[in-house]
């Protein structure tokens, strides 16, 4: 069988999607951690470390990018902008942060950067709807990836890719204006925000999932997280072996059933119960049209993907039914015989 791209298909029967353009306001993005990168030489030590081109990135731009180790395998997935010539924010897993900073601050050595953990200074913020779209005024004209100023706030607003229609953006700033914004607008459900983080594909990394794939099993080449001529950094070989050589096998998809999904949970296919077929890489629970969580469950995994017109369970091969979701984006999967 040539399979080409990932099949579309709708979700169980018993799974509705709410009207997310319906969503409005903002929520605290708590599950967030900021790092902030200072320096004459910043720029230049963080093009070294992440697989994203960060010398050639520009204000007004807002990037995708992978911390690797030295085997290829995503220690961490930032947001990247720039809002000062000589400083960057990464934006991140709060959990995994820590270990992240850590890690990159090994390699600093004598360069002429400062990296910190911004906790207590600056908030990350999710804004929906016609409330935010107010509230940001010029700024919510923006094209998806772009950042921008927003002077009112003294914050830097992020457009991200439209979820089933509906436009979000994501504000970086002093945490005393986060939680102005916060008090202003109309409460947005965090819960509603994570379940369209995991509905637009691109992955997060986070503790359970830390040093697992390889950014093409995470479609992270797809969404614009990698460049392939920027240059090393820790992996480059193996992330590059990957692309090249048409070694790779495995890809993410959205699944959708009912029970509840975490990351790091292990998924197996019919078609091989003896061994998992793949692993969530995020998970979240439909919500509720008001917003709210729900009794079903959306989740980004990483699948052995010549097996995708099996069925598949979770956590075992009699575990709960899962079924395959639409990616937002298209999905290359090569040929197959399977």
């Amino acid at each position: 069988m040539d399979l080409t791209t990932v099949m579309i298909m709708t979700p169980m029967q018993d799974i509705h999607f709410p009207d997310v353009k319906a969503l409005n306001g903002a929520t605290a993005l708590s599950h967030l951690g900021i790092i902030s990168a200072e320096g004459a030489e910043v720029a230049s030590f963080l093009h070294g470390q992440l697989s994203q081109d960060v010398t050639g990135q520009s204000p007004d731009q807002a990037r995708l990018a992978a911390f690797c180790s030295a085997k290829g395998r995503m220690l961490a997935s930032f947001i990247v902008i720039k809002p000062q010539p000589e400083a960057f924010c990464l934006i991140t897993d709060a959990q995994v942060l820590p270990a992240a900073l850590k890690r990159l601050s090994m390699f600093v050595l004598r360069a002429k950067a400062k990296l910190t953990d911004a906790a207590g200074k600056l908030s990350a913020v999710g804004l929906m709807g016609q409330a935010a779209r107010d509230w940001l005024g010029e700024v919510a004209t923006i094209e998806p990836w772009q950042s921008s100023p927003h002077a009112p706030s003294g914050g830097q607003v992020v457009r991200l890719p439209d979820v089933l229609g509906a436009a979000r953006w994501l504000w970086i700033g002093p945490v005393e204006a986060a939680q102005a914004i916060t008090q202003t607008l109309p409460a947005l459900p965090l819960p509603a925000w994570q379940w369209l983080e995991v509905m637009s594909g691109v992955v997060r990394i986070e503790p359970a999932t830390a040093d697992q794939f390889v950014p093409q099993m995470v479609n992270y080449e797809l969404v614009g997280g990698v460049h392939f001529q920027k240059g090393c950094y820790p992996g480059q070989e193996i992330v590059a072996r990957s692309q090249y050589r048409g070694t790779l096998k495995r890809r993410t998809f959205l699944l959708h059933g009912q029970a509840p999904m975490q990351a790091g949970q292990e998924v197996f296919s019919a078609a091989d119960p003896t061994q998992p077929a793949g692993m969530v890489a995020n998970a979240a629970a439909i919500p509720t049209q008001d917003g709210q969580v729900g009794a079903a469950f959306s989740a980004l995994v990483e699948l052995k993907w010549q097996a995708l017109e099996t069925g598949w369970h979770l956590g075992s091969a009699d575990g709960p039914a899962l079924e395959l979701g639409t990616m937002p984006y298209e999905v290359p999967l090569g040929t197959s015989d399977v």
